[in-house]
C-alpha cells in the first residue's frame, strides 16, 4: 500500500509540474512578474507621470499578452496533451501495481497463487489436472528435509552405493501393453505414444555426419576431439559405445593446461581451457559440497551452478539414449600452477589469498564475481567440471532457439504457458513444431530436465547445416541437482500440455523402473569420475522417484486420450 500511495503522490507531482509548464507556455508567469514590478513602481510613486507610465505599461502588456495568445496556442496545446497524457499514464501505473501485486482485502499477492485455468479449460489439457493432483503433495517421509542442509557425511564423501528401492507397487503394466501392440503394429492410433515406425529419431533415413557434410577426413595429428567433432550425426551426437567419448574424457581430465581465460558472458564464473594440439574445454569451478542443496528463498534464475551437475547430466544423458550432452569430466587443478600462472589480463587482478589462508580468485560478470563470492582453493587445489568444446561456427554453425516453455525470469510474472491451458495447441501450430521431430525432442528435453531438476532451460541449439530435422543439443546443466526432496512439476509442462512421448523412450523409463533402478546404473557410470562421488544420494533416490512421476504423467495423458481435443497429433515424418 505504501507504494501505491507513492504513485499516488507522484500523480500530483506530475499534474502540477505539467500545469507549471503550461503556465510558462503561455507567458503568464512573466506577465505576472511584469504585473508585480508595475504595482509596486505604482504604489512607491503615485504621481501623475508614474501613472501614465502604467497605463502605458498596461496596454503594452495587453498587447504583448494579445500577441503571446495567438503565438502560444501551439504550445498551449502541447502542454495540456502532456499533462493529459502523464495523468492518464499514471493512473494506469496505478492500476497495473494493483493488479500485479494482487491487493484483496485479505492482502494475498496474486503472484503467490497458482493459476489452474477456468471451468472452460477442463478436458484441454492433462497438465491441469496433474498440478491439481500432484502439486500439493509431499513426497513422504522426505517432504519434512526439502529445505535442508545436511553436514558432509561419509555418504557424501565416500563411495557407497545408493540404497535400492522398495519392489515398486505399480509396475505399469497398461504402458507395457500399448508399447508391445505397437511392436506389433496393433496400437498406431494410440495419440500419446509416437511409434517406432513414425518417428525420424528411430527412422533416420539419412544420418550424414559433419564431416560427411564439409567433405572433411580428420588429419593425422589430429585430436580425439575433432575426430569427435567430424563424426556429430545429424541425429545425435555420438554414437553408441562410441570409443572416442571416454578417450576425450581422459585427454581433459590427464592434458596439461597450456592456457585460462574468462569466458564472457553469462551470470557466472566460467574459464576457457586450452590443451595442447588446440583442444579447448569449458571449466566451471566447485562452489559447495555435495550436499547443500538450492536455499530455499532463491530463485531458479539466481541459484549457483554445479560442477557435478554437469558431470552427472553428462552420464545420465548418456544413460538414457538420448546423447545429446558434450562429454563432461571432473579434475582436480592446481590453482597456482594451472590457472593463476597461465591465465593473462584483469582476472589476475581478482586473485588473493583469504583470511584461511586458500588461494581465491573471483573474475569479473555481471553477477557473482566479487569477493562476497570468490572460488577459493583448498588451500591452493581446486575441484571442478571440464566440457568439451563443440565445433567452432566456422565449421559447424549452430542456431538458437527460444524454449516455447521458457520461464518469465520474474519473480511475480508468469509466462504465457503457466497461465494458458491450451498453450501447446499454439506451439503445434508454429513451425518447426508443426512436423519433424522438434517436438518429441522437447518432449525428450523436459523429461530430462525433469529428472535432473533443471529449471534453467531458456534457449536451446541445433546444429545450422542439418536443417530443422536434426537433434536438439543438451547443454549447461549447471542449475541441475540442486533440491533432493523437491520435484518440480513445472518442468514437466511441455510433457503434461502436449501429452505426447517417443515409444522410445518410454521403454526407456519402463525399463529402469521395472528392471535395474537409474540410480543404481548412473551411480556405476560416475564411479569412473576422477572426482567421484559425483551425486549426493538423495539425489540419486529422487531420480528414481521422478521416473515414477514420469510414467504417471503418461498414463494421465493416455486417459485423457478419449477427449477430441486431445486427438490432435501432428505428424512427425
Amino acid at each position: 500500500m505504501r507504494y501505491i500511495q507513492f504513485c499516488i503522490v507522484m500523480l500530483y507531482r506530475n499534474l502540477g509540474a505539467a500545469l507549471l509548464y503550461c503556465f510558462r507556455a503561455n507567458g503568464w508567469v512573466v506577465r505576472w512578474r511584469r504585473w508585480r514590478t508595475c504595482a509596486r513602481a505604482t504604489k512607491r510613486s503615485p504621481t501623475p507621470e508614474n501613472a501614465r507610465a502604467a497605463a502605458g505599461s498596461a496596454s503594452a502588456q495587453r498587447r504583448s499578452t494579445a500577441r503571446t495568445m495567438l503565438n502560444m496556442k501551439l504550445k498551449e496545446r502541447l502542454a495540456l496533451a502532456l499533462s493529459a497524457f502523464l495523468v492518464l499514464f499514471t493512473l494506469m501505473l496505478v492500476v497495473d501495481l494493483q493488479m500485479d501485486y494482487g491487493i484483496s482485502g485479505h492482502r494475498i499477492p496474486l503472484h503467490g497463487r497458482v493459476k489452474i485455468g477456468d471451468d472452460t479449460d477442463k478436458g484441454r489439457s492433462a497438465y491441469i489436472e496433474f498440478r491439481k493432483r500432484f502439486l500439493q503433495k509431499s513426497n513422504g517421509s522426505n517432504s519434512s528435509k526439502e529445505y535442508e542442509q545436511s553436514a558432509p557425511s561419509e555418504t557424501s564423501g565416500g563411495d557407497a552405493e545408493p540404497r535400492t528401492p522398495s519392489t515398486p507397487t505399480d509396475r505399469f503394466e497398461d504402458l507395457q501393453r500399448i508399447l508391445v501392440l505397437q511392436l506389433q503394429g496393433k496400437a498406431d492410433e494410440n495419440p500419446v505414444v509416437v511409434p517406432p515406425h513414425r518417428d525420424l529419431n528411430v527412422l533416420r533415413p539419412e544420418n550424414p555426419t559433419i564431416g560427411e557434410m564439409e567433405d572433411l577426413e580428420p588429419s593425422v595429428n589430429a585430436s580425439n576431439l575433432e575426430k569427435f567433432q567430424l563424426k556429430i550425426a545429424q541425429h545425435e551426437l555420438y554414437e553408441d559405445e562410441e570409443p572416442l567419448v571416454e578417450a576425450i574424457l581422459h585427454d581433459m581430465a590427464t592434458a596439461p593446461i597450456l592456457h585460462a581465460e574468462q569466458k564472457e558472458g553469462g551470470t557466472q564464473l566460467k574459464l576457457i581451457i586450452d590443451y595442447p594440439n588446440g583442444v579447448q574445454a569449458l571449466f566451471k569451478p566447485m562452489r559447495f559440497a555435495r550436499d547443500v542443496q538450492t536455499l530455499p528463498n532463491h530463485f531458479y534464475f539466481s541459484d549457483y551452478e554445479r560442477h557435478n551437475a554437469e558431470i552427472a547430466a553428462f552420464h545420465l544423458d548418456r544413460i538414457l539414449g538420448f546423447r545429446r550432452a558434450m562429454p563432461v569430466v571432473g579434475r582436480v587443478v592446481n590453482m597456482t600452477t594451472e590457472i593463476y600462472d597461465v591465465t593473462e589480463g584483469d582476472i589476475l587482478k581478482t586473485f588473493f589469498v583469504s583470511p584461511a589462508n586458500n588461494f581465491c580468485f573471483h573474475g569479473k560478470c555481471s553477477y557473482y564475481c566479487d569477493t562476497g563470492h570468490a572460488i577459493c582453493g583448498n588451500p591452493d587445489m581446486l575441484e571442478g567440471s571440464f566440457a568439451a568444446f563443440l565445433p567452432t561456427a566456422d565449421l559447424a554453425e549452430r542456431k538458437v532457439w527460444r524454449h516455447p516453455w521458457r520461464r518469465s525470469y520474474h519473480k511475480r510474472r508468469k509466462a504465457q504457458w503457466e497461465l494458458q491451458s491450451d498453450y501447446c495447441d499454439t506451439v503445434r501450430s508454429t513451425p518447426p513444431y508443426d512436423s519433424g521431430r522438434r517436438l518429441l525432442d522437447l518432449m525428450d528435453m523436459s523429461i530430462f530436465d525433469f529428472l535432473t531438476g533443471n529449471m534453467d532451460r531458456h534457449h536451446y541449439e541445433t546444429f545450422k547445416m542439418f536443417g530443422n530435422d536434426t537433434f536438439t543439443l543438451h547443454l549447461d546443466q549447471g542449475r541441475a541437482f540442486g533440491k533432493a526432496f523437491h520435484d518440480e512439476l513445472s518442468i514437466l509442462a511441455p510433457l503434461l500440455q502436449c501429452c505426447v512421448v517417443r515409444h522410445t523412450t518410454l521403454a526407456v523409463l519402463l525399463k529402469f523402473h521395472n528392471g535395474v533402478p537409474l540410480s543404481k546404473v548412473l551411480h556405476e557410470s560416475l564411479k569412473h569420475d576422477p572426482v567421484a562421488p559425483i551425486l549426493w544420494e538423495p539425489h540419486l533416490t529422487a531420480i528414481d522417484r521422478r521416473i515414477v512421476t514420469v510414467l504417471d504423467a503418461i498414463r494421465k495423458c493416455i486417459e485423457k486420450s478419449d477427449n477430441p481435443l486431445q486427438n490432435e497429433v501432428s505428424d512427425f515424418v
